[in-house]
């Protein structure tokens, strides 16, 4: 990656002004930096959201909405995880209302882009506590991007997005979490079809997994969040042993947990953990 942003910067530099492919080259170079960064939570939280804005303004400049979507979710993203998950959500929706009729007219890569910017707003509400309009909000976002998804038809994977039916349900599972409701959660995880979750990329799989294992410990579930967190390493290992977040979850459940297992004992020690 840092041998590849001075290249992309150089092209964009060199190119002419009505050429956007190389912007949308710079600003993809800088999403992918920017979502590298955010794995690593608070401790890169700010370098993250400059890579971000870095990100959206040479989507800006290229004139692509899809790039510019995509841009968009990086900086939303920013937001939520400095602690802005009010202005998180305004960013997402508004830039998702004012790229609607453009992206509308770009078949699936439009829609798919559409739908997770909605998505994005969906986390951005849940990012702050629970409260009713917090909760509302939540929901309208989780439905609007519904209904990206049914205008899709299929899960499908635009522009790297994993964007369908099955990820929108995903995300309703994930924003009932973080609204620390493990009961609602796991009967919204019910509804989904497993053989179409397994059909989503190894570190989307990881990511629900994890997001399962949060729901299951509130809800006395402590051996089923041990194999779904076991589970995700198997899949994606970066997703636990290289996120913060979920290296404190397993030492939750190794701690809330009488008589690991192996499995468990070994994740804990991959994360530092002492087991």
């Amino acid at each position: 990656m840092a041998a590849l942003l001075p290249l992309a910067q150089a092209a964009a530099d060199a190119s002419s002004p009505g050429a956007g492919e190389a912007h949308v080259l710079l600003s993809r170079t800088l999403q992918l930096t920017a979502s590298f960064l955010h794995k690593y939570g608070s401790a890169t939280a700010t370098q993250a959201a400059v890579v971000a804005d870095r990100a959206l303004a040479a989507a800006e400049r290229s004139g692509d909405p899809v790039a510019i979507g995509a841009a968009a979710r990086r900086v939303a993203k920013s937001l939520t995880r400095q602690a802005h998950p009010d202005a998180a959500r305004a960013f997402a929706v508004c830039t998702a209302h004012r790229l609607a009729p453009d992206l509308e007219r770009r078949g699936p890569v439009g829609l798919s882009t559409l739908g997770m910017l909605y998505l994005n707003a969906a986390l951005a509400a849940s990012g702050g506590g629970r409260s009713p309009t917090s909760v509302c909000q939540a929901a309208e976002h989780v439905a609007e991007a519904g209904e990206a998804a049914a205008r899709l038809g299929s899960d499908m994977n635009a522009d790297y997005t994993s964007f369908g039916p099955t990820n929108v349900g995903l995300h309703e599972v994930d924003v009932t979490v973080r609204f620390e409701d493990g009961w609602d959660a796991l009967r919204a995880a019910e509804t989904l079809s497993a053989e179409a979750v397994d059909g989503l990329s190894r570190e989307r799989r990881a990511r629900h997994l994890v997001t399962m294992a949060r729901a299951q410990l509130p809800t006395r579930r402590k051996a089923d969040a041990a194999v779904s967190l076991v589970k995700a390493a198997h899949l994606a290992p970066e997703e636990i042993v290289g996120r913060a977040a979920s290296v404190a979850l397993v030492g939750d459940v190794l701690g809330a947990t009488a008589r690991p297992d192996q499995g468990l004992r070994d994740l804990a020690r991959r994360g530092g953990l002492p087991a």
